[in-house]
């Protein structure tokens, strides 16, 4: 419901610049709209306790308009607005580099309701011809139409990631390249990626972005200049995402760096603090008068505005500019001691258990779970209760055979639809831990997701609750659960709640694990690996981390493994004796 509301308000934002509405009541809705997204608390709970008011940032009249869209599912302000517009102009904000301004001078101008006027009005000349357009920006909006059509949209992390890696590596190869950096949202850690951003300081911008645009990936080429190359690149199905390259001076290389890696609200607030203390912060360097006082380094520009640096992930203006936390003790992948949540060909993976083991060794792990599909998983080659006792000796007998790795007996077991464990108790005693996991009847009312979760943490034998939320990025929405009441559970029952590195999932995400960290709750980094590539992927789940400021200290496995023993142990502490 919160994203619901996010985009309701983000939608009255779009409709009132279209209108040509005051810029300042559409800028207060998308405040709103950034508010509502990033909220942690669920708004019908919130909304039920009598407490919108008492949110930053909202207002009597818009606490007044979520009441509205939770009794009625509309907002009345929102549907007058529609009314006044053709249905499919909104769609046009889609097309990259369009905004509600141009879209409400072609709809003014040319009567252009949407992509099919728009397009007509591309191939008479009439938009060229419209004041302040010209045949170049008609060309560009035509170019931005091709690639919505063929564009994947925003692209998963894990998907992006590597494709600017290859780029990267790619343009360090040509000779005059002093420095690159991956900026933008990709930088971040976001967990989808509009574009991707590059940046590179060289002499000869000219001659590195006729490189760069010569790319064997190359789809389409939608800019080149002396300064700016953007081109589109196959992501996967025929699909395409675009690639930025910004070139710029060694000199302004850190302040670039800080630009265009920050979320538009951290800048904005970044260059309001410059402009406090009397300086003027660009793209270019932090600058008081004409000086330059920093530029060339991006730590020194936080620095010379009275900041400690803050670390690329948390660059979205959640708190990072009063945050009490030291940005030098957030989680590093080089922290994780072993890895909780792993499969083999027992169940659904494609290695051993030894062929996982010795390549968790090699990644210079102490330890790590096998933890393969309880029964009720069908589809996963879930293990009986016979084949599980059979897999826990052949877990025991591995562990005993391979030295410098502890392998832990580990299972994921679901929680079932009536919210029992699919294994009984001596089962799972008989496991060093056991990750809980939720893979079916995810809409399921009664009991929700929510009560079955709650359930399974109050288990004595769960060490770890397994992807909570049960989402796949693109293709499957969280289950609806109340976040807050299993955040407090974890924490009396001493469980963790895992953040899954797999790119698909990235679950629990960043906002809920700040959450749960400032509660006091522990945290698994666990990459679900299904082969021994899959736990080269960690870092994903780490970025996921960053981002929810987790620390060393808040992980369970960045433990060494007498600690992590006892941490075990400490979670079954309530069990009874036998």
């Amino acid at each position: 419901m919160n994203k619901e509301l996010a985009n309701a308000f983000g939608r009255i934002a779009d409709l009132l610049e279209i209108c040509g509405g005051d810029a300042f009541r559409s800028n207060s809705y998308r405040r709103v709209s950034r508010i509502l997204k990033d909220l942690t608390d669920d708004i019908v709970s919130l909304n039920q306790a009598g407490t919108l008011a008492g949110i930053p940032g909202i207002g009597k009249s818009t606490a007044a308009k979520i009441v509205e869209y939770l009794d009625t599912g509309s907002i009345k302000a929102l549907e007058e607005l529609k009314s006044k517009l053709p249905p499919e102009l909104p769609e046009l904000l889609r097309i990259p580099g369009l905004g509600p301004k141009k879209i409400a001078l072609f709809y003014r101008e040319l009567n252009v309701g949407g992509f099919e006027d728009l397009e007509d009005a591309i191939e008479s000349g009439a938009l060229a011809a419209l004041s302040g357009m010209g045949k170049k920006s008609a060309e560009k909006i035509k170019g931005g139409i091709a690639f919505l059509k063929s564009s994947v949209g925003r692209t998963p992390y894990g998907l992006a990631l590597p494709i600017a890696e290859q780029l990267a590596e790619y343009l360090g190869k040509f000779e005059g390249v002093e420095r690159i950096e991956i900026a933008g949202s990709l930088r971040r850690g976001c967990e989808t990626i509009g574009d991707i951003d590059l940046l590179c300081a060289c002499d000869d911008g000219e001659a590195l972005i006729g490189y760069f645009l010569e790319h064997p990936s190359k789809r389409r080429v939608l800019a080149s200049g002396s300064t700016k190359g953007s081109m589109t690149v196959e992501v996967r199905d025929n699909k395409e995402m675009q690639v930025d390259l910004r070139v710029v001076p060694k000199a302004s290389f850190g302040a670039a760096l800080q630009y265009f890696t920050g979320s538009l609200d951290h800048n904005v607030h970044l260059r309001g603090m410059a402009q406090k203390n009397g300086y003027k912060l660009n793209e270019w360097g932090l600058y008081q008068g004409e000086e330059q006082i920093a530029g060339s380094d991006e730590a020194e520009v936080y620095k010379q505005l009275g900041l400690k640096f803050i670390p690329p992930e948390v660059r979205e203006d959640r708190g990072e500019f009063d945050s009490d936390v030291a940005f030098d003790e957030l989680i590093v992948a080089d922290n994780i001691r072993g890895d909780l949540h792993t499969h083999t060909t027992a169940s659904d993976g494609s290695n051993s258990i030894a062929e996982m083991a010795l390549a968790a060794k090699a990644l210079g792990y102490e330890y790590i779970a096998i933890s393969d599909h309880s029964r009720s998983s069908f589809i996963a080659n879930g293990l009986s209760v016979e084949r599980m006792w059979e897999h826990i000796e052949a877990i025991r007998k591995a562990d005993n055979e391979i030295d410098g790795i502890k392998i832990f007996v580990a299972c994921e077991c679901d929680i079932l639809t009536d919210a029992t464990m699919d294994y009984p108790d001596d089962v799972l005693a008989a496991c060093d831990l056991v990750v809980a996991s939720i893979h079916a009847a995810m809409t399921l009312k009664k009991p929700s997701p929510t009560e079955r979760t709650l359930a399974a943490i109050a288990n004595p034998y769960v060490t770890i609750i397994g992807h909570p939320t049960g989402r796949l990025i693109h293709r499957r929405p969280a289950m609806d659960m109340d976040i807050a009441k299993i955040i407090e559970a974890a924490l009396k029952h001493h469980t963790a709640l895992e953040v899954n590195s797999s790119w698909q999932r990235m679950d629990l995400k960043d906002n809920h694990v700040r959450m749960a960290v400032e509660a006091g709750v522990s945290i698994a980094i666990n990459t679900d690996a299904h082969s021994v590539d899959d736990l080269k992927r960690l870092h994903f789940g780490v970025k996921t981390a960053r981002r929810g400021f987790v620390r060393k200290r808040d992980v369970i496995n960045t433990l060494g493994l007498s600690q992590l023993t006892r941490w075990i142990q400490n979670s079954r502490a309530d069990v009874s004796p036998t």
